[in-house]
C-alpha cells in the first residue's frame, strides 16, 4: 500500500516560521518525492473553535489566510487535496463513536493538552470540545486511513492518542483502521523553535513569532528585539549558546551557503558559535546575520502570497472543491467503519 498523507493547521492567525520549519518543509518534500497515494491538507477550523467559540469571525477570516500561507510556500493543490474541516460533516460522526474508546483522565494526561490548557487559562473551566480534541484528530487522521502525519515536535502525543485509538478499535471490531506514525523534521532545531521572547514555543497566542506574510521592515525589527543571553553584555563578554533564540534559529536554518553569502569571515555555523562562546562577538552582528537569511527565505513566500491575495474566489474555489472530494472519501470510510460495528441497519433488510 502507499502512503496516505495528511496534516493541518488551525486557522486562528497566519502561519509562521515556527510552522514553516516544524512541518511545512516536510510537506513541501513529501509532496515533490510524490511517494504517496493520495496527500491531503486540512485547515482545522472545527477545533479552532473548541477555544474561539466566541469569536468565530477570526477562525473564518484566517480559512483564506492559511490557505494562502500552503500556497505561497509551494503545496500544490494539483497534487494535494486541501479541504475545510467542517465541510466535511463525516468527521464528527467518527469522533462521536471514538469518544467511546477514550477516558476522561486520558484526555487530561495528553501532554499537549495539558500544555495548552495551562497557556489559555482556562482553570477548572475547560471546554469540553477542546479537552477532546485529540479525539478530533483521530477522526481526522482515520477518516481517510492516513498512515503518514508530518508535525512539530509538539503534536507527538496527540499522534500517539490515535495510534490509541486505532488500537482499541479493532480490537474491538477488528482490524479496520490504519494506524498512522507521525513524520518529524530531520534536523532536531526545527521540532520546537522557541518564540522571539525565548520562551519555550513559538506561538500566534502569545505574540512571539515571525510571520511567513510579514514585511521585510517587521522582520527586521522583530529580530534585532531577539532573546540572546542576558549575561553577554558587552562584546568582550562570553557569550552562551544554550537557551539563545537567535542560534536556535540559526542552528535551523542557516547553511554553509549563508556565510559564503552574508559572513563570508565563518566557514560555518560552529565557528560562529565558537566565536560567540569564547567573546569578542557581539548580539547586533549575529542578529544581522539571522535577518538575512529569514529576509531571503521570506521574500518569495511574500510576494506569490500577495499574488494569490488578488484572487480569494479562486483560493476559496479551491477549497470548496477540496472539501467534496474529502468528503466523498471520508463518507466512504465512515460507511466501512459503521460495517465494521455492526451498526450499519440498511443491510438489516
Amino acid at each position: 500500500m502507499k502512503n496516505i498523507i495528511l496534516t493541518a493547521d488551525r486557522p486562528t492567525g497566519q502561519l509562521h516560521i515556527g510552522h514553516y520549519v516544524g512541518s511545512l518543509l516536510n510537506r513541501l518534500k513529501m509532496q515533490n518525492e510524490g511517494n504517496y497515494e493520495k496527500m491531503y491538507v486540512m485547515i482545522a477550523d472545527s477545533q479552532a473553535l473548541t477555544d474561539n467559540y466566541g469569536n468565530v469571525q477570526k477562525v473564518r477570516d484566517n480559512i483564506l489566510e492559511v490557505a494562502l500561507d500552503y500556497l505561497a510556500v509551494g503545496i500544490d493543490p494539483s497534487k494535494v487535496t486541501i479541504f475545510i474541516q467542517s465541510m466535511v460533516p463525516e468527521l464528527t460522526e467518527f469522533m462521536f463513536y471514538y469518544m467511546n474508546l477514550v477516558t476522561l483522565s486520558r484526555l487530561e494526561r495528553n501532554p499537549t493538552v495539558k500544555t495548552e490548557i495551562a497557556q489559555k487559562n482556562f482553570g477548572e473551566s475547560v471546554p469540553a470540545g477542546f479537552l477532546c480534541y485529540p479525539i478530533s484528530q483521530a477522526a481526522d487522521i482515520t477518516a481517510f486511513n492516513a498512515n503518514l502525519i508530518p508535525v512539530g515536535d509538539d503534536q507527538r502525543p496527540l499522534v500517539e492518542q490515535t495510534r490509541e485509538i486505532v488500537r482499541s478499535f479493532n480490537n474491538l471490531y477488528g482490524q479496520t483502521l490504519v494506524e498512522p506514525k507521525e513524520v518529524l523534521p530531520d534536523n532536531e532545531a526545527c521540532l520546537r523553535l522557541p518564540g522571539l521572547d525565548g520562551k519555550a514555543k513559538m506561538s500566534k497566542s502569545l505574540g512571539n513569532c515571525i510571520f511567513l506574510a510579514d514585511e521585510p521592515e517587521v522582520i527586521k525589527q522583530k529580530v534585532m528585539s531577539m532573546y540572546t543571553d542576558p549575561d553577554h553584555i558587552k562584546i568582550t563578554d562570553p557569550g552562551k549558546i544554550k537557551g539563545n533564540a537567535v542560534f536556535s534559529y540559526l542552528d535551523a536554518l542557516c547553511t554553509d551557503q549563508h556565510f559564503e553569502k552574508y559572513l563570508p569571515e565563518y566557514k560555518n555555523l560552529q565557528e560562529l558559535k565558537d566565536h560567540y562562546t569564547r567573546g569578542g562577538l557581539g548580539d547586533v552582528k549575529i542578529k544581522r546575520f539571522l535577518n538575512e537569511i529569514l529576509q531571503e527565505i521570506l521574500a518569495p513566500i511574500r510576494e506569490k502570497r500577495k499574488e494569490l491575495a488578488k484572487d480569494p474566489k479562486k483560493i476559496f474555489n479551491m477549497l470548496f472543491a477540496g472539501s467534496k472530494e474529502a468528503r466523498e472519501v471520508a463518507g466512504e470510510n465512515l460507511t466501512k467503519l459503521k460495517q465494521a460495528m455492526g451498526i450499519d441497519y440498511q443491510n438489516m433488510q
